[in-house]
């Protein structure tokens, strides 16, 4: 791993790490290695070092309807002053899973995940609306979710 222009340069043995990880992130490091040509102790050596650098994070992802959380929505955000001020604020909201700054229409993306409507509208009114630069929100409540995949690869 060596870093260029802000990004991380993987070598074909770490791409192929993170894809069986991405494949099963529960594979064994034996298994792994057995997969790649390298040992249980230096797949865990490398899989360390993706941790650590942010490359990866492995983590069990669940179903938000399952846990209790019966509404998600993206919410577009539109903004006066600095995005990212706004950004950082709304991304410790513990409701809110993503956020990102775009160009378009809105100034944020914001993803979050709550109990019920209840929930979304004092999120809404509260936590989001309420905060200085904030000029309108725009929400788009997920009916359905037919696709959500985290196995992109490492191209």
């Amino acid at each position: 791993m060596s870093a260029r222009d802000g990004r991380t340069s993987l070598d074909d043995t770490s791409k192929a790490i993170i894809e069986q990880l991405q494949d099963d992130g529960r594979r064994s490091y034996a298994e792994i290695g057995k997969a790649v040509g390298l040992s249980e102790a230096a797949v865990r050596q490398r899989v360390q070092k993706l941790v650590d650098g942010g490359v990866v994070q492995i983590v069990a992802v669940t179903d938000p309807l399952q846990l209790g959380f019966l509404r998600q929505a993206m919410i577009g955000v539109r903004v006066s002053g600095d995005t990212r001020e706004i950004a950082d604020t709304v991304a410790d909201i513990p409701e809110v899973d993503y956020v990102v700054l775009t160009a378009g229409s809105f100034d944020l993306l914001v993803e979050i995940v709550c109990e019920d409507d209840e929930k979304l509208l004092d999120l809404l009114n509260e936590k989001i609306r309420s905060l200085d630069g904030v000029l309108s929100t725009e929400t788009f409540v997920y009916l359905k979710l037919r696709k959500q995949l985290y196995n992109w690869g490492t191209r």
